[in-house]
């Protein structure tokens, strides 16, 4: 009933404000939330926009269109690759954003994937891959450039990690595995496809344990930025991914027969995980600019 209640009668307020001098970095950006979170942004006036996307073309179709609805000016927003199911791309696009870019206000780590059948990237089961182990690599690798900015500007840059609750249809079946075999059982073809319909659940429920570790090894009053997990509740998602999306068992898709509930402008806006979502995080002060967004 909580889902239903904020999914219908619970509207994230029209973000506000000025991005005037901001620069923000979006993964996951060429459609849905990322691209709406990024049309926001440009709207309230931020000075430079990378779209990190894994498909060029996709990004560069993003681009003209927000410059087509904002009338920002066209060297705002540049269309960056990331290929989040490879390491080496990870480390590259970081790279670049640690010697490119002067500044970093705000990183919406956004792009994440959900399979409907088992594959590999990086040796490990994509979802885990993608959503967990590249999207903290990423995070780990950018956060120099997060605290360079802080200390530059006298700032403090946003972190924003795609949430969402799903965490909450997995039992974590694999959490019985002999020590030091957790991980190997996570990513097991025979073990991920017995419990196929709770895997990409899983994958976000790692995402939460892992926010909390950093949480606790870095408190907020000890490190030089905002963190926070986001949650937009259920959206469209873009053509492209909706056809896999449809045929993804119940648990795994959620709520996709209410997508039309809150379309992705709306969902972009973005709230704060709750519940258990957000208190894991409690050792990060958590704050949020008008506006920061994600989606999956």
């Amino acid at each position: 009933m909580g889902f239903l209640y904020s999914q219908f009668f619970k509207t994230p307020p029209y973000p506000t404000g000025s991005y005037q001098g901001k620069t923000i970095v979006i993964t996951g950006s060429n459609t849905g939330l990322g691209k709406e979170a990024a049309r926001h942004y440009i709207r309230m006036g931020a000075s430079r926009m990378i779209l990190a996307v894994r498909n060029l073309d996709q990004g560069h179709e993003a681009k003209h269109d927000i410059e087509a609805t904002t009338g920002c000016a066209p060297g705002v927003i540049q269309v960056w690759r990331v290929d989040m199911s490879s390491y080496a791309s990870v480390q590259k696009f970081a790279a670049r954003v640690n010697t490119e870019l002067d500044r970093v206000d705000i990183f919406l780590a956004n792009a994440g994937c959900a399979k409907l059948k088992y594959t590999t990237a990086e040796d490990n089961e994509t979802q885990i891959t993608v959503n967990v182990v590249a999207t903290f690599l990423l995070v780990m690798l950018v956060m120099p450039k997060l605290k360079e900015t802080a200390l530059r500007y006298q700032t403090r840059p946003v972190l924003s990690i795609t949430s969402s609750g799903a965490y909450q249809h997995t039992t974590f079946p694999q959490r019985t595995a002999p020590e030091g075999k957790l991980f190997a059982t996570i990513n097991d073809k025979a073990t991920a496809e017995k419990h196929w319909a709770e895997q990409y659940p899983l994958s976000k429920l790692l995402e939460i344990f892992l926010v909390r570790a950093f949480a606790e090894k870095y408190p907020a009053a000890t490190f030089p930025r905002h963190a926070q997990l986001r949650q937009p509740g259920a959206v469209p998602l873009g053509a492209r991914a909706g056809a896999e999306h449809a045929r993804l068992p119940r648990a795994q898709a959620g709520a996709r027969a209410l997508d039309r509930g809150r379309e992705s402008d709306v969902g972009a806006r973005g709230r704060r995980g709750k519940g258990d979502a957000w208190a894991v995080s409690r050792g990060l002060r958590g704050r949020s600019a008008d506006g920061d967004g994600y989606g999956e």
